[in-house]
Parts: C-alpha cells; structure tokens; sequence
C-alpha cells in the first residue's frame, strides 16, 4: 500500500492500491444533483480522476481549479474531481468557483470509490490526494497517491499522461 501522510503524520488507507496496467476498478458515487454515477457512466473516454479531501481547503481548491483550467489542453479527457464532501457542498463550491469544464462527485455515502481505488483514510473518513488516469478501454495508465496528503500533485506529469492516453 501506498505510504501516505496527513500533516505529517502517517495514516492507514483502507482498500485496494490501483496500478498501472491495472483494469480500473468500476465504482459508485453520487452527482451534485445525487443521481448515481459509475465509472460506466464514462465509457470510451479518457477520465482524469482528480480526488481530493475537501474541496473547501486550499489545496484541494487550487487542484481542481488548475484541472479546470487545463481541460481543454488535454484534449477530450473527461476530469473528474473525487471527494467525501456532500453533493450540495459541491455543487455550491462549482457555481461560486465558475468550474465549467470538470464534473465533481461525492464519495460521502459509503466510500465506495475510495475502497475501490485504496484512498479512503481510515483515521479521517476522507480521500487521500491522488489522480488517476483510465484510458477509453478503461485501463489505468497513471497513478499518483500523494505522499503528504497536504500537498500538490505532480500537474504536469498527470496532465502529460492524460494527453497520451487521449
């Protein structure tokens, strides 16, 4: 599993570490308008997975602003910003930020996604920082668990991966 902190201090992260050449692992979170989303639901497209602790907090704001801005850079790569916040904290966050070219999902009900994908911090019930690329045959091309849950992720090599698998 991966090695992961939060303010420096280590933490557990509960489910199953995706890899590279992994198939990616099918999922079931809730929209801002709390329908059901899977990772179905995005068929034969590139997906950037995008998955934060909070989107209220600084960091996690400023990542999914950057992946925001960046998605028509990297072409028609379908971004997903993963958190626990409740789909109303989310969609109130997506209309006050103006985020237009991304989808937010909700992973608050049973942590579904963050078992699945092995980010769910068993100390905290929040998502670690990590971002995964899943290519249109749904293979995991990219995976990055961020080593301090407080900072960034590697942008340019996430947003490079999502270009070649595009």
């Amino acid at each position: 599993m991966a090695n992961v902190t939060f303010q420096h201090k280590p933490v557990t992260l509960l489910g199953t570490e995706v890899q590279v050449g992994d198939q990616a692992p099918n999922f079931r979170v809730l929209t801002t308008d709390l329908q059901d989303a899977t990772l179905d639901d995005y068929k034969g497209k590139v997906k950037l997975i995008s998955v934060v602790p909070s989107i209220d907090t600084g960091v996690c704001a400023d990542q999914t602003k950057r992946f925001n801005e960046e998605a028509f850079a990297i072409g028609s790569v379908q971004v997903l910003t993963m958190s626990m916040d409740l789909p109303f904290a989310q969609k109130r966050w997506v209309t006050e930020h103006n985020i237009d070219k991304l989808e937010t999902l909700s992973d608050h009900r049973d942590a579904n996604f963050g078992h699945q994908y092995g980010v769910l911090i068993k100390e905290l019930r929040l998502l670690a920082r990590a971002i995964f690329i899943i290519d249109r045959n749904d293979t995991v091309q990219y995976v990055e668990y961020v080593s301090e849950v407080s900072n960034h992720p590697d942008y340019e090599a996430a947003l490079e991966a999502a270009k070649k698998a595009n």
